[in-house]
């Protein structure tokens, strides 16, 4: 683990046990066992530290998508997958997601946030046009914006129950039901 991974990391953990306002430079950089110098190479601020956590569990959600979705099964398939990965993720990832939005919203960087999602839109968008190729999705659609409207959705509702509600398994269930009918019924040709 290089440096900032190192510091990144860290400051997962930090910001989990202490909170964002309490958390200091010097807590991060004792949990990392570096110098508080070298903090400041790779990060100005505490906050400065949230599109790199954000850029974690962007790359997660790729990574897991990637790997449960086949490109050559049904739509259906596919798309009850990729929801199922997405909601795994934001399980995963349920304690830092709140302190990224919350550190996000704190900073200039919230314009950042596309830019952090970009590749996962990209491969979003990508299986969108191989299934619109395969006849298996309209060809009215614009699969760039539909990218950005499915992961929002499916996002959203994973929020919903691991963010926003207390836990529960049917809620879960029935939670991801309803956005992949949804989007069943919006893609279809």
């Amino acid at each position: 683990m290089d440096k900032k991974e190192k510091i990144v990391q860290a400051s997962i953990e930090v910001f989990k046990e202490k909170g964002i306002e309490k958390t200091k430079i010097s807590d991060i950089v004792q949990k990392a066992e570096i110098a508080q110098g070298t903090f400041y190479l790779y990060f100005p601020s505490k906050l400065s530290v949230m599109p790199a956590i954000a850029e974690q569990i962007v790359q997660r959600f790729i990574q897991k998508i990637k790997a449960n979705v086949s490109p050559e099964a049904r739509l259906s398939e596919q798309l009850s997958r990729m929801v199922d990965a997405i909601f795994q993720v934001t399980d995963e990832f349920r304690d830092v997601s709140v302190l990224v939005y919350a550190g996000f919203s704190t900073t200039e960087n919230m314009s950042g946030w596309e830019k952090i999602y970009a590749p996962l839109y990209e491969w979003v968008a990508s299986l969108l046009e191989m299934n619109m190729q395969r006849g298996l999705v309209r060809g009215s659609i614009d699969p760039a914006r539909t990218a950005r409207l499915v992961l929002g959705l499916v996002e959203s509702a994973a929020e919903q129950v691991f963010l926003y509600d207390l836990y529960d398994a049917r809620n879960e269930a029935e939670q991801k039901a309803e956005p992949l009918t949804m989007l069943e019924h919006a893609l279809r040709p």
